[in-house]
């Protein structure tokens, strides 16, 4: 039987159209074809008998109609017409509307059924196979929509099959070529960045060694807040590049604990950090999400003295808002400092200002879960940024870990 399948599958494959416009055309035709036989069919079974109180079958329109029409000589012109003008008949005249129409219209109670049953079958067939045809047609369509919503998750996974119209073989192949150039560079600039952060990171500890044998404390303090700041710089640069090349997996994540086990950690360091409201839990990248929420919180406890953290659980997002109690920022800044390395004029100072790349960091994890980074200036007073990620819709598939 399998075997049997098998074959079928392949003479099937060997029929269809390569192209989509054949298999369009091959379908359209079926469908022509499927609606004419059917409605035949059913005409044909309601013939003689076929009807409650039909009286068998009609006799010809010829000679239905041959009872209807005047002769000439009793109408005085032309035969057809009671008027003596040449034509059809001459209620055809004394009524309005198409001829063909009324006779549909005045024929018997069977034929009128008939011809409604005829239209209804064809009208049928077609809507059933325009709604398949559809759906066949944009299968591809939408599983290629699917893979291209993955591809910013997942580089690593199957490629699309290259299989069924020749469009969608191209399409498919060239999708696959893509993916592979992108995980390709995307491997080359991990590389390139574990090569750089070593060939950095080797002169600065060359350099907070030779700065430990300094006789002067107070030029061991001063070189060593420049190698302190150097060190940061590099750190955040380098997390900026590889920020977006590291492909963590979705899992389903207890927002609430992450933002409690964050303030714990800032606590200890002595910042005054607090967490208020709940929230369910939100697919998302752990590692990323927490280091989002790690560069929000450091930013407003550097310049707003603390951090406010409320979390707000949505039907469809989920809203996690961190607050500062500082002077908040220009409006014409609210938009450009989540660019990469601005930095607004109060803040020309790396020691106290970083290296502008914080929120610009928390902007890319947000984008990356399909989510919004918002930041505004608070009523009273401080720098509200409100990180709002959606929900993703339906159960969760059991591939997905719980964090």
């Amino acid at each position: 039987m399998a075997a049997l399948m098998r074959r079928l599958h392949r003479a099937a494959a060997w029929l269809l159209p390569s192209t989509l416009f054949g298999r369009l055309a091959l379908l359209l035709l079926v469908a022509v074809l499927a609606s004419h036989v059917l409605a035949l069919s059913l005409m044909w079974e309601l013939g003689p008998g076929g009807l409650p109180g039909a009286p068998g079958r009609p006799p010809p329109p010829s000679a239905w109609l041959q009872g209807h029409e005047p002769s000439a000589a009793a109408a005085g012109g032309a035969p057809g017409r009671a008027d003596g003008q040449r034509g059809g008949r001459a209620s055809d005249m004394a009524r309005p509307g198409p001829p063909s129409l009324r006779r549909m219209l005045e024929a018997p109670p069977h034929l009128q059924l008939g011809l409604l049953l005829d239209i209804g079958v064809r009208l049928a067939v077609l809507l059933a196979a325009a709604w398949w045809a559809a759906r066949w047609l944009t299968q591809p369509i939408r599983r290629l929509a699917a893979a291209a919503q993955d591809l910013g998750q997942n580089f690593d996974g199957p490629g699309l099959p290259e299989e069924g119209p020749t469009e969608y073989r191209d399409a498919s192949r060239v999708f696959n070529q893509m993916r592979s150039r992108i995980g390709q560079q995307l491997a080359e600039r991990d590389g390139f960045v574990a090569a750089v952060s070593h060939d950095l990171r080797t002169p600065l500890t060359r350099l907070r060694l030779r700065v430990e044998g300094l006789a002067s404390p107070d030029e061991q303090q001063r070189f060593g807040r420049d190698i302190v700041e150097m060190d940061a710089m590099i750190t955040a640069t380098l997390d900026h590049l590889r920020g977006v090349a590291q492909g963590e997996p979705l899992v389903v994540l207890d927002v609430a604990a992450l933002a409690e086990s964050l303030a714990d950690d800032h606590q200890d360091m002595g910042h005054a950090v607090t967490v208020h409201g709940h929230a369910r839990p939100v697919l998302a990248q752990p590692s990323a999400l927490r280091r989002c929420l790690d560069n929000l919180v450091g930013n407003a406890v550097r310049y707003g003295g603390l951090a406010q953290v409320t979390l707000h659980d949505g039907e469809d997002h989920l809203r996690i808002a961190v607050r500062d109690r500082g002077p908040g920022l220009p409006v014409q800044e609210l938009g450009r400092v989540t660019t990469p390395f601005y930095r607004v004029e109060t803040s020309r100072n790396r020691e106290s200002g970083g290296a502008g790349l914080g929120l610009s960091i928390a902007q890319d994890i947000v984008r990356r879960h399909g989510g919004r980074l918002v930041l505004s200036n608070a009523p009273g007073g401080g720098l509200l940024a409100e990180v709002l990620l959606p929900r993703r819709p339906g159960p969760v598939s059991p591939q997905h870990n719980v964090a």
